[in-house]
């Protein structure tokens, strides 16, 4: 028996077990699809999974097989009217490395994380379909299509919008389905050099639309997206290759003979549908299997990626006995809110970009926003916040993104940055100024490598002989937190702040760490070391 079980191999799935298997825990991922789909789909990370993406240890693949988000070209009968680059006044900042989102086919990424995966000694089972689910008092166990049971501590759904794991568990999908606003889509080879492949290129016209956006690491390969052909009672037609000519023809004006393949069509209607329940027992969702929207804004992938990373780490921690299984509870206490949110911000951009594009020069970066960057979701309502007495100045408080900030090493001056200290599967404990020296001494002998306790020191010189010690030379982790006094900052291993505390809460500070990670308990990951921020076995 293993101890997680994940069902689907998407993203969400695949970062779910990337997470896990770093950890030391025995996981083994299944996917009805018989080979792994090759299909574009999502266009890629937004800047918050990007960061989940490093802390992963595969972003350099990710940002090399990928390219930066493109300007848009908008026409109108066929004519070029605007163009549009969304993130042209936006940079990288001290406190948040990516400021725009990665391009990049789903299947590309995918196959990065499976490689990453296959490091850990994991391999996705393909053609295996989940057909029904038995719960006990210590396990559960997943019946599989050809007969065969799997037995797992826990298991988690990650098989989309149409989850048999959610079916099973007979919850509800709530929401609504509108039947109208349908788009086709697919992968599509237009002849090169017909499109300037630097440009996502956007018909809108008054009789429909056609969008195309290069597939990154193609020559000639592009997304396609349309409104669909319909016949004379109103009913859309099926896509179809020949159907895809047509309209590239009709909107781009341009000969139909130019798109010469169409592979992995789909129809796409607009679903706004969540459950209500993230947990059944031993059984858990993440990403499309628990919600679904609008596709403005691209936070489906994103959203599921982030649901794994939640869910990652509280798994690990109550599997191996370091906390009560009722840490599990918080993984739907935070995500079920953002899923909410998450419905609402696409509806509302679908909404805004629906209306933008009837007049010439709208365009698709009318869904873009502060707000799909991911950057600004945090738990501050969970019972996981904890703000103790002292709290920062600034405004960053108990369960935010932690922020991320260029420091050095205190003992070598060797460059470094906040994220980097918190990659991996640690829990991470910073202590702004000298005050906070008894707590870091205190929690690296109890917790040893399960926690990292780092003193940060301010603009004063670090103390050479600190291993553990990081210099704030240039202030911008002060800052980024809003320290002023000596602080102690709780960082979760997903990156949110837990607790912020001063250094006479000493004793809240333990507490607060000893229900993430309870002292004395075995370590089943053994002697394994820190490299980059991930366990090498």
């Amino acid at each position: 028996m293993t101890d997680v079980l994940i069902v689907g191999a998407g993203p969400t799935g695949l970062t779910l077990a990337c997470d896990l298997a770093r950890r030391g825990i025995a996981v083994r991922i299944v996917d009805r699809s018989p080979e792994h789909p090759r299909s574009s789909r999502s266009k890629g990370p937004n800047p918050r999974s990007l960061e989940v993406l490093e802390d992963l240890g595969v972003v350099d693949a990710v940002l090399a097989a990928g390219s930066a988000p493109l300007p848009m070209r908008k026409y109108r009968d066929g004519l070029p009217v605007a163009e549009t680059d969304p993130y042209e006044d936006s940079a990288p900042t001290p406190d948040a490395p990516y400021d725009r989102g990665r391009l990049i086919a789903q299947w590309r990424l995918e196959e990065i994380l499976r490689d990453r995966l296959a490091e850990y000694g994991v391999q996705v089972e393909p053609g295996a379909e989940v057909v029904g689910i038995t719960q006990g008092s210590a396990a559960a166990t997943a019946v599989l299509a050809d007969g065969t049971r799997a037995g797992a501590r826990y298991v988690v759904g990650c098989d989309g919008g149409h989850s048999s794991v959610r079916k099973l568990l007979g919850l509800a999908f709530n929401g609504s389905t509108d039947a109208e606003q349908i788009m086709i889509c697919g992968d599509v080879e237009i002849t090169a050099g017909v499109l300037d492949r630097g440009i996502w290129h956007q018909w809108f016209d008054e009789d429909g639309a056609v969008m195309l956006c290069p597939i990154p690491g193609t020559r000639s390969g592009w997304w396609f997206q349309s409104g669909p052909e319909r016949d004379a009672d109103g009913r859309a037609a099926a896509p179809s290759l020949e159907g895809f000519r047509r309209l590239f023809a009709r909107h781009t004006r341009l000969p139909a003979e130019h798109l010469t393949e169409a592979t992995l069509l789909s129809t796409y209607r607009v679903n706004v549908r969540m459950v209500d329940r993230y947990r059944v027992g031993r059984v858990l969702l993440a990403g499309d299997a628990a919600h679904v929207h609008a596709v403005a804004g691209g936070l489906g992938m994103n959203t599921g990626i982030q649901d794994a990373f939640n869910l990652g780490w509280k798994l690990a921690q109550v599997v191996t006995g370091r906390a009560d299984p009722e840490l599990l509870d918080t993984y739907e206490e935070e995500r079920l809110p953002v899923a909410a949110w998450t419905l609402d911000i696409t509806s509302d951009r679908l909404r805004a970009t629906l209306e933008a594009i009837r007049k010439p020069g709208g365009g698709l970066d009318t869904a873009i926003t502060s707000g799909t960057t991911g950057l600004d979701r945090g738990y501050r309502w969970s019972s996981l916040a904890r703000q103790g007495r002292h709290g920062t100045g600034g405004g960053v408080r108990s369960g935010d993104r932690a922020p991320d900030a260029p420091c050095r090493e205190a003992a070598t001056g060797t460059p470094t940055r906040l994220f980097r200290a918190f990659a991996g599967p640690h829990i991470t404990v910073l202590g702004f100024g000298a005050g906070t020296a008894r707590t870091l001494r205190e929690t690296a002998a109890a917790h040893g490598r399960a926690v990292r306790a780092l003193r940060v020191y301010g603009p004063e010189a670090p103390d050479a002989t600190d291993p553990d010690g990081l210099h704030d030379h240039e202030g911008h982790a002060r800052a980024a937190y809003g320290v002023g006094a000596d602080t102690v900052v709780v960082i979760r291993p997903d990156n949110h702040v837990g607790l912020i505390a001063g250094p006479e809460d000493a004793h809240t500070v333990q507490q607060y760490l000893e229900g993430l990670n309870r002292v004395g308990q075995e370590d089943r990951v053994g002697e394994a070391c820190m490299v980059d921020g991930t366990r090498k076995g």
